[in-house]
């Protein structure tokens, strides 16, 4: 399948799941990103989901974060050059839902992306070998080829990987784990 014919088939597959399936998905993926080495860091990158789209819902690691104390930073989406503008997510950050249907910071205290040492990574497709297709606007390869090389890129998704490989170019940036409900890959 090429990318267009994989990312119908997850938004067809995410769209056939309840909003139930959703939440207890998203808490088993959260719980499963608890058995993961990856605690010890200060900085880490959320997506806040798009629940029009049926992402994995972000709040249950938003607490997981927010009970040990971490630094958790969030993006704002400039379209007109498809970039992301990172922000530190604090009590007072006020948040907006963009035309897309992100939820955003409206404004905030910026990070630098080389401040950040884990960026959990919003997918609709993902293979055996850690590559991924997002929705083929390009934010998050821009964004990770900006981070420094040892940043954990960690994706999440509600299904397992393909195990045909992923047709994928130079601007592309693998993950280094990906956690669904029920396994964490390691790549």
């Amino acid at each position: 399948m090429n990318k267009q014919q994989l990312r119908t088939k997850y938004k067809a597959l995410r769209a056939a799941l309840s909003e139930d399936q959703v939440e207890t998905l998203s808490m088993e993926i959260a719980n499963q990103l608890l058995q993961l080495p990856i605690w010890q860091s200060s900085f880490y990158h959320l997506f806040l989901s798009i629940t029009a789209h049926k992402e994995v819902n972000t709040e249950y690691l938003l607490h997981i974060l927010q009970g040990k104390d971490k630094n958790v930073v969030i993006s704002k989406s400039n379209f007109a050059d498809n970039t992301l503008a990172h922000y530190l997510l604090t009590d007072t950050t006020k948040l907006a839902i963009n035309d897309w249907g992100i939820p955003e910071p409206v404004d905030g205290i910026p990070i630098p992306v080389a401040q950040l040492e884990v960026v959990f990574i919003p997918l609709l497709a993902y293979d055996t070998h850690g590559n991924r297709i997002g929705y083929g606007k390009g934010f998050y390869d821009r964004f990770l080829a900006d981070c420094p090389e040892n940043t954990l890129k960690i994706g999440l998704s509600f299904f397992d990987p393909e195990t045909e490989l992923l047709t994928v170019n130079e601007l592309d940036i693998a993950l280094d784990y990906c956690v669904t409900p029920t396994t964490s890959h390691t790549f």
